[in-house]
């Protein structure tokens, strides 16, 4: 039997009372594998580069297995990018190659430059126009329940790629359950933490890491889903948040020699 297992921290208190995003982890593991992810996600929370968290929501359920989806691992490639401002114009071209126009593209941009504190989930973005169509605030939307169906395959596609860092492995997990929802047609990222300033833009064709989408040691991060017209945003919502998936790895999927 499979269990979710999922981790949020803060500081300063609960999120829901104010407290600042530390960090947050998720996993899908059967029985004998609990003990153990709970306890990497606990030492996580506590030495994290945005703090040390003083509030952790801990989250154990079961899942049936016939609710499972299994969808393919996206490729992975990294395009070239030695400034932020390089770095964002590769990502806005990445992203009107996916069919986002290039007002929503720019929009995308603007908005997660301008948030005035990390988003906890994804804000959902017109392809067309770049407004927001989700209400969701600060909160966004969350994308959960997802991992990956054999563990040590993905793990020996990343180190085949030279990407052993846990950003890309749980990034990739995230941005490929993204890409199999109905409606999105790209996605928008990069990181609150302080010293990881790479981010990416994902697509149906794959996961395009860009490095320099922030400034070192900026506090601030997020993600944007762009989103096709006529898209219906409820079950869209309940896919990303409810829906188990298990992403099956790609040996095949290729991938550029990267750099972290």
């Amino acid at each position: 039997m499979l269990y979710s297992v999922k981790m949020r921290s803060a500081k300063g208190g609960a999120h829901e009372l104010g407290g600042k995003h530390i960090s947050g982890a998720e996993r899908i593991v059967n029985q004998e594998e609990i003990a153990r992810s709970v306890q990497a996600m606990i030492e996580r929370a506590f030495q994290h580069d945005r703090g040390c968290a003083d509030f952790i929501n801990l989250k154990i359920e079961q899942i049936v297995p016939q609710n499972i989806v299994y969808i393919r691992q996206l490729a992975i490639s990294t395009l070239a990018a030695d400034t932020m401002l390089s770095g964002r114009n590769a990502a806005v071209e990445k992203l009107i190659s996916s069919g986002v126009t290039k007002a929503a593209a720019l929009s995308g941009i603007e908005q997660l430059a301008g948030l005035s504190e990390s988003m906890h989930g994804a804000m959902l973005l017109s392809s067309t126009t770049g407004q927001r169509l989700d209400a969701a605030a600060q909160r966004g939307i969350r994308v959960s329940n997802m991992d990956v169906a054999d563990l040590p395959a993905y793990k020996m596609v990343l180190r085949n790629c030279g990407l052993l860092d846990m950003h890309v492995r749980e990034a990739v997990v995230l941005a490929s359950k993204v890409q199999s929802a109905a409606g999105v047609m790209a996605e928008l990222c990069w990181s609150d933490d302080l010293t990881y300033t790479t981010g990416y833009v994902a697509n149906q064709s794959g996961y395009y890491r860009i490095p320099h989408l922030k400034l070192l040691n900026s506090p601030n991060g997020g993600r944007a889903f762009f989103i096709k017209p006529d898209t219906n945003i409820e079950a869209l919502v309940s896919y990303l948040e409810n829906t188990p998936v298990l992403i099956r790895p790609q040996a095949k999927a290729g991938c550029d020699p990267c750099k972290n």
